[in-house]
């Protein structure tokens, strides 16, 4: 069994447990995910995986959705052609942990979450872009997990949490350094491993998203979320918009005050999938 729909997740807290793996990927808004004592915190970003079995505790703001792909590890038998694209993607769930999506993740997982949208009873279509999605991520984590371990002491959540405590100020890729530990060369080479992206685009991501977020919930001027969000005017906020999501700061004021996300389904009822 494999099988993916989007919803968006209840505002107050809820908790279950289910006899399938589970992909659950942030799509609009954010979320917020507990496994085993895990944390995850869901936005366009950010994925969680959780094991089958694993009681998880899960809730949303008013704007999330997120993408769910559940995977049986018990099938198909295995006389079934499908069994070895099993096989490969079952040691993804080996345990708990969160995942950081880079440009092109994140840009698939927005493609995906789009084709669901336009077509939402095209299951196999569903089907089909969510075994692809899983297959991108399993290459991501198996290409991660080869970096020499004298490198994997550095935690992407960590310069996230630096750059979001500080997102005001100018950041340098030396200040992401230090907080990692490491040398300017050796933070840029291992923060690119880890993650398919530079300490530079994790940056300027991170400052567009959360200009994004304020643009579509606050009243605040684009003058006041430009600063807020550390770019070093209005214009350059526009200019950053235009060149790495097409659209500005307007036309995304529009867009939100004309129509809901994506036209994603919005009844609580069908978060996650009922318990065994």
């Amino acid at each position: 069994m494999l099988n993916a729909r989007l919803i968006k997740l209840p505002e107050s807290a809820c908790q279950h447990q289910h006899e399938h793996h589970q992909l659950v990927i942030g799509v609009g808004g954010e979320a917020e995910l507990s496994v085993d004592g895990i944390g995850s915190r869901l936005d366009t970003w950010n994925a969680c995986l959780v094991p089958t079995d694993t009681r998880h505790d899960y809730c949303g703001d008013e704007r999330n959705h997120v993408l769910v792909i559940d995977l049986d590890p018990y099938l198909p038998a295995l006389n079934n052609p499908a069994h070895g694209d099993y096989e490969r993607l079952a040691p993804l769930f080996d345990r708990a942990r969160n995942i950081g999506m880079d440009n092109r993740m994140q840009g698939l997982v927005q493609l995906c979450a789009g084709e669901f949208s336009r077509a939402p009873d095209n299951e196999a279509m569903h089907r089909h872009l969510a075994t692809g999605i899983l297959h991108c991520m399993s290459e991501r984590i198996d290409r991660a997990s080869k970096v020499p371990a004298s490198r994997t002491g550095l935690s992407p959540d960590t310069v996230r949490r630096y750059i979001m405590e500080n997102l005001h100020k100018k950041i340098t890729v030396s200040d992401l350094a230090r907080v990692a530990c490491l040398s300017v060369s050796r933070f840029h080479e291992t923060f690119r491993a880890l993650t398919g992206i530079t300490p530079h685009q994790f940056l300027l991501q991170t400052r567009l998203e959360k200009a994004i977020q304020l643009l579509w919930e606050t009243s605040l001027t684009i003058s006041e979320i430009s600063f807020r969000t550390g770019f070093s005017s209005q214009s350059a906020l526009t200019n950053a918009l235009q060149k790495h999501r097409g659209t500005t700061p307007s036309a995304l004021r529009f867009k939100e005050a004309k129509a809901p996300v994506m036209g994603l389904q919005s009844e609580e009822s069908d978060v996650f999938v009922k318990e065994a």
